[in-house]
């Protein structure tokens, strides 16, 4: 039968009706992003923009990193990199901001008159922001690109995992025996979708003794490489609760935190 190229007058089978539909919004036409690493957590509060600052900080000393912050309603990327100034535009689209370490980043708090103020939008407009920090942003040419994502399973992990090439995600947790049902959400979700795990990241790991080194488990014994093992995927580093680490992420110098934490993450997201 020949072809009237009107589905919906069709029932026919074709390999145009049967064929997987790519839903991914097209990227800037000035703009080329090699890799796309989505950094989640199944809660809050467990340091997930932390890890992302350390990711993008480690990448950009030896390739060209950026970081869409896609926590719309809880934006806290600016904050951590020292950026403070609005983003502008020019006929090409929106353009990033850069860190004193040389990261592009784009977040919604770079684009209100007031940082302080919130955002109380439904989940369809923020879904629509984030294609639009995909498709309207003036990227450049971006090695690693890295998302910091609301924490959860709702609209905007959603957007995400849809609109943009996601080539494998961090989850972000801490030792709580809470653990376990959290990372196992962030693990299915990422299942259902298709998103390849690179690995956990435990954050609030542990702090050190300043005098004896000795490391004190604050939370007791750990349940992420428990649950890093349930589901099969690596435990890819531990970050310790430190002063020094969170005096300098309020004064906006998460480039300046030394340590050797995440070299195995970064690795493995290198092997990507």
């Amino acid at each position: 039968m020949a072809c009237t190229h009107n589905c919906s007058t069709c029932g026919e089978s074709c390999e145009s009706r049967t064929a997987p539909q790519d839903m991914h919004e097209k990227l800037n036409a000035q703009s080329s992003v090699k890799k796309v690493i989505g950094v989640v957590s199944g809660k809050g509060g467990v340091g997930k923009s932390l890890v992302t600052g350390l990711l993008a900080s480690a990448f950009a000393k030896k390739s060209s990193a950026a970081v869409m912050d896609a926590d719309i309603t809880g934006p806290s990327i600016p904050k951590i990199f020292g950026i403070s100034d609005r983003a502008v535009g020019s006929e090409a689209g929106l353009i990033p901001n850069k860190s004193a370490g040389g990261v592009s980043v784009m977040s919604i708090n770079l684009l209100l008159e007031d940082p302080s103020s919130p955002v109380i939008w439904r989940g369809p407009v923020i879904a629509g922001v984030i294609r639009q920090f995909w498709t309207d942003v003036v990227w450049g040419d971006v090695d690693y690109m890295f998302v910091d994502m609301p924490p959860g399973t709702g609209d905007v992990p959603l957007t995400v995992f849809q609109s943009l090439p996601v080539d494998g995600i961090i989850i972000v947790a801490s030792p709580q025996e809470l653990v376990s049902m959290i990372v196992a959400k962030a693990v299915n979700m990422a299942k259902i979708m298709n998103i390849p795990i690179i690995g956990i990241v435990e954050n609030m790991s542990y702090i050190e003794c300043p005098d004896c080194g000795k490391k004190i488990y604050l939370y007791g014994e750990s349940h992420v490489e428990q649950a890093a093992k349930e589901h099969g995927i690596e435990l890819l580093g531990a970050i310790p609760v430190s002063p020094e680490i969170s005096a300098l992420c309020d004064k906006g110098e998460v480039e300046k935190i030394q340590g050797s934490w995440l070299d195995k993450a970064v690795a493995a997201i290198e092997k990507l």
